[in-house]
């Protein structure tokens, strides 16, 4: 069986660790060119050596996604380097949880420029060599507060209905010109992020156990189901799936209560 990105290139956000990371360790494996953007380029760097000396074609690339200026001479390189881009996977995103009365807005701003204009800002820069070819995927990485609210994550859930709702209306723009928009909503992952969370708790282990309860299948999410999701909308097999968001959380947001 053939790899399912044979031939094709990719530019993936955040996509130094976490979930950024494992589907560019897996589009690697399945054929596909990456340029991986992150603000820290150093570990990017690292993980395109290690794809490179496994025989896979990487290259790291830098930008705070949420300057616009920064995008643009990031992905002008990834299109040099690579000759175009098929598929954008919009990964990068931080957590802004902060009690609205006394969020500053340097916080809001950097949530909605991270987590929305981010996503905005790389699909702007390669819509036209997209458009261009008549083909393109583009899959953001939502998020369960994009559809639930959970008391004590404001501002985050802002940003992430907004980055659903930005998926929606570029996928119907440009459905009839060869371009798909998905998006993907994970719910608990186990990224560095939420091991930082646990290690922030008085107990670890116990913290851990308590949000798997919470979830129907009793266990926390990896980045490797997630990255599957995305490989699945990023290929031609998802090629009449369109303006649509998958929930990737064990059935969690699906409980009457929990």
């Amino acid at each position: 069986m053939n790899p399912r990105l044979e031939h094709k290139t990719a530019l993936i956000t955040g996509a130094a660790s976490g979930i950024g990371g494992a589907i560019a360790e897996l589009f690697a494996r399945e054929g596909a060119a990456l340029a991986l953007l992150d603000v820290d380029v150093a570990a990017a760097a690292a993980l395109a050596r290690r794809l490179s000396d496994a025989g896979h074609h990487a290259l790291a690339v830098h930008a705070d996604v949420s300057d616009a200026e920064q995008v643009q001479h990031a992905t002008a390189q990834a299109l040099e380097a690579l000759g175009r881009i098929d598929i954008l996977i919009n990964g990068a995103g931080i957590n802004v949880f902060r009690d609205p009365l006394t969020l500053s807005d340097v916080d809001w701003q950097r949530n909605l420029g991270v987590n929305l204009q981010g996503a905005w800002h790389c699909t702007r820069a390669l819509l036209p060599s997209m458009l261009e070819a008549g083909y393109g995927h583009v899959v953001n990485i939502a998020s369960v507060h994009g559809h639930k609210i959970i008391p004590g994550s404001f501002p985050y859930p802002v940003a992430k209905h907004g980055l659903i709702g930005l998926t929606r209306a570029l996928g119907l723009e440009y459905a009839a010109r060869g371009i798909r928009v998905n998006s993907i909503s994970p719910g608990l992952i186990l990224t560095p992020a939420a091991e930082r969370y646990f290690q922030s708790c008085p107990d670890p282990e116990a913290e851990r156990l308590r949000q798997a309860e919470l979830l129907p299948c009793k266990r926390i999410g990896t980045p490797e189901e997630v990255a599957y999701a995305a490989l699945f909308l990023a290929s031609d097999e998802a090629r009449f799936i369109n303006a649509t968001d998958l929930l990737i959380d064990g059935g969690r947001s699906q409980l009457y209560h929990a």
